[in-house]
């Protein structure tokens, strides 16, 4: 399922919505659920009718196979055409171009960044239906096009979501044109003190949880990609040092089979994401004896040789110690299937990106990763935006084989997205996204990506804090890696 069948499908619903409640707007949100959360005001409560004419209408629209015209005009008389659409009309101003690009479906203008299907016939399959206040746009599944994306309810991933959504919005800081004029206007530091602020009351609460639920032994923490797991555990160690907890971390790579016992994926190659490639009943045995106090030799996994090895390191777990671990599996519950669920506190951590470019063009949470993750690699493997690019739909298949499912058993979400982060991480992702060459299969990702961030304003990375999340993809941080 391709990102220009998403970008059709919301085309085709900004312009149902528009026929029906002229004087009404929708904002898509956010991705929950196997969908997209769509804030709907059309100066009522939305119910199951209204829901239902705008299905109709949507189907119709696909029905009549229309064709959606692109259009390039002259900078000014695109701005004319977006004058009453402030949060396009921002955007577009911050973008110092001549020309501007456009697309319109009977009459209805509107802007997505990225290409669209020629015509509405193209879209075969959507569903959409009342969610939380608004309504879910539902799209096929990735896996297979022929069916809808499976519905899975996601509160406390919405929960987040929404939250900060509505916080941002009282804040006027919704979207990328309004992030924009804050740092043309020197509101740069107050941005970054206000949401560092934010991230650390956020550890803070949940280290409070963790303290007051003392049956708490085990606390794991899972998210995917440049998630910012590391900097998470990190930090949350800190919280918990306050609360008079010591945290004792163990590293779950250490746990791996033997390289001749790892089961191997679809393609013969060994699979290290699988939680197979675990020694699963090593370490439940280490974390039993842990949890009752007795002393215990770490294994070493030595990548070189594939072999698990005695580390010569022994550890015994205090009354006032946790046990701290971060990893892909850590919400999976045949991770720790020998232990008692009280004992347990499981934190997701994942960047959960909730400025929009406007009210009609998300900013997808695997874009902001991305973003991190090549500018990353680059400063701290030596690896170029053309690697990481190639690697990464083989994340993406771990991720939704191994994480993803998982995202709900979690006692507590924490988002490691800030609001201004793409604006630091722009000075030096734009030159690595321009490095990969014109002939390279990555060359027109790369050029999506560069194309993206053009429309966010630059932030000086020199006020970010050295404790920052931000730091484990910038460099500079106060922790050590």
């Amino acid at each position: 399922m391709n990102r220009e069948y998403v970008r059709t499908l919301m085309l085709v619903l900004c312009k149902a919505v528009h026929d029906l409640y002229p004087e009404g707007n929708i904002k898509i949100m956010f991705p929950v659920s196997n969908g997209y959360y769509c804030d709907l005001n059309i100066g009522e409560v939305v119910s199951p009718d209204n829901v239902a004419a705008i299905r109709r209408r949507m189907q119709a629209l696909i029905d009549a196979d229309l064709p959606i015209e692109m259009h390039k005009e002259p900078r000014e008389k695109v701005l004319e055409i977006f004058k009453d659409d402030e949060s396009k009309r921002r955007l577009m101003e911050s973008v110092n171009t001549k020309t501007l690009r456009y697309c319109s479906l009977l009459g209805y203008n509107d802007s997505f960044y990225g290409e669209l299907l020629p015509s509405t016939g193209h879209v075969k399959l959507f569903g959409i239906e009342m969610y939380a206040n608004g309504v879910l746009l539902r799209v096929p599944s990735r896996t297979d096009p022929t069916k809808l994306g499976k519905f899975i309810r996601q509160d406390k991933m919405f929960f987040e979501f929404y939250k900060l959504h509505r916080w941002q919005n009282q804040m006027h800081l919704g979207n990328v044109g309004t992030l924009n004029q804050a740092i043309e206007e020197g509101k740069s530091s107050q941005l970054i003190t206000v949401f560092e602020a934010m991230q650390d009351k956020r550890l803070s609460q949940i280290a409070d949880e963790i303290a007051a639920r003392k049956t708490v032994r085990l606390v794991l923490i899972a998210g995917p990609s440049s998630s910012g797991k590391t900097t998470t555990c990190k930090r949350l160690s800190v919280q918990l040092l306050v609360n008079g907890i010591r945290p004792v971390s163990i590293s779950m790579d250490d746990y791996f089979l033997d390289r001749d016992a790892t089961p191997k994926d679809e393609n013969g190659k060994h699979d290290f994401e699988s939680i197979y490639a675990l020694n699963l009943d090593l370490f439940n045995k280490h974390l039993n004896a842990l949890i009752n106090g007795e002393e215990i030799e770490l294994p070493h996994y030595n990548f070189l040789t594939g072999k698990s090895e005695k580390s010569g390191k022994k550890i015994k777990l205090a009354k006032d110690e946790v046990l701290l671990i971060e990893g892909i599996h850590a919400l999976n519950p045949e991770l720790t299937s020998q232990i008692s669920d009280y004992m347990i506190y499981r934190v997701y951590a994942s960047a959960l990106t909730t400025i929009t470019l406007d009210d009609h063009n998300y900013i997808p949470t695997t874009d902001n990763r991305l973003i991190r993750r090549i500018t990353r690699d680059y400063k701290y493997r030596g690896a170029s935006a053309e690697k990481t690019l190639s690697q990464w739909s083989s994340v993406r298949r771990g991720e939704e084989k191994w994480i993803f499912p998982y995202q709900e058993n979690a006692d507590a979400v924490f988002n490691t997205a800030l609001l201004f982060e793409l604006a630091v991480l722009k000075p030096q992702a734009e030159p690595l996204l321009k490095s990969v060459p014109k002939d390279s299969p990555q060359y027109t990702e790369a050029r999506r990506l560069f194309r993206f961030l053009r429309h966010i304003a630059s932030m000086s990375e020199e006020q970010i804090p050295h404790t920052s999340l931000l730091r484990e993809f910038l460099g500079g941080s106060s922790f050590e890696y």
